[in-house]
């Protein structure tokens, strides 16, 4: 009898170990893409720079072809770092912030009409406590995918996302008044996707029918390190 209580404690050890394996993996992206954006880039774009005002100093064909070659080595490496840096983690999330992110991905997120979807309302606090990089991406991520979905599938008028923090939990929720996923609609790629990102923090995620017409997309993410 004694080994289940230790089998669930393994478990749960488990548990915990992946979600601060994915932590600091997401931890270690930000400072990265930080580090990119800030130093490795603007590094190389200054040094293409100096190298054409050099070529206007230089008469020499063949150091001017030189220098041309350099200055597209330079720009193309700025550019490969630019595709890093955004693969690493969405860039919006550093500049704005998480509900800056989602009120720029929702177009705004004032709930006024749109003219090419359904009309997006964010309700979120204006100055969320700070947020661990890998919840943050995972909410980011799990909105996007909902949002698109949406967008895509739900002929809905009007959505919303509502942003919570409260007991060490983000909860995130994405609603439409669109058309629905049925009662027994398999679940896609967009809809694994979201679950994994969720399961993978120790969260979940479980998309549902909006009681009043519509779909439920319902996420709890940990909002502090180790938070269960």
């Amino acid at each position: 009898m004694a080994l289940v209580p230790v089998a669930l404690g393994a478990t749960v050890l488990r548990e915990r170990s992946l979600q601060q394996v994915m932590s600091a993996r997401e931890e270690e992206r930000r400072r990265l893409r930080r580090d990119l954006h800030d130093g490795l880039g603007p590094a190389l774009a200054a040094l293409s720079m100096r190298a054409e005002a050099v070529q206007e100093l230089v008469r020499d064909e063949a150091a001017k072809r030189l220098l041309d070659e350099i200055v597209a080595d330079a720009q193309a490496a700025v550019t490969d770092i630019r595709g890093l840096v955004d693969d690493l983690r969405p860039p919006v999330l550093d500049s704005l912030g998480l509900v800056g992110a989602l009120r720029a991905l929702a177009g705004g997120g004032d709930g006024r009409p749109a003219a090419d979807g359904p009309a997006v309302l964010v309700r979120a606090p204006e100055e969320p406590p700070p947020l661990p990089a890998a919840t943050e991406t995972a909410a980011y991520r799990i909105a996007a995918e909902a949002l698109a979905n949406a967008r895509r599938h739900a002929a809905a008028s009007r959505m919303w996302i509502t942003l919570e923090v409260a007991a060490g939990m983000l909860h995130l929720e994405v609603a439409d008044d669109g058309r629905g996923i049925g009662p027994v609609r398999p679940g896609g790629v967009g809809l694994t996707a979201m679950r994994e990102r969720a399961a993978e923090l120790g969260g979940v995620c479980v998309v549902v029918p909006r009681p009043r017409g519509g779909t439920l997309v319902r996420a709890t993410l940990p909002a502090t390190e180790g938070a269960r």
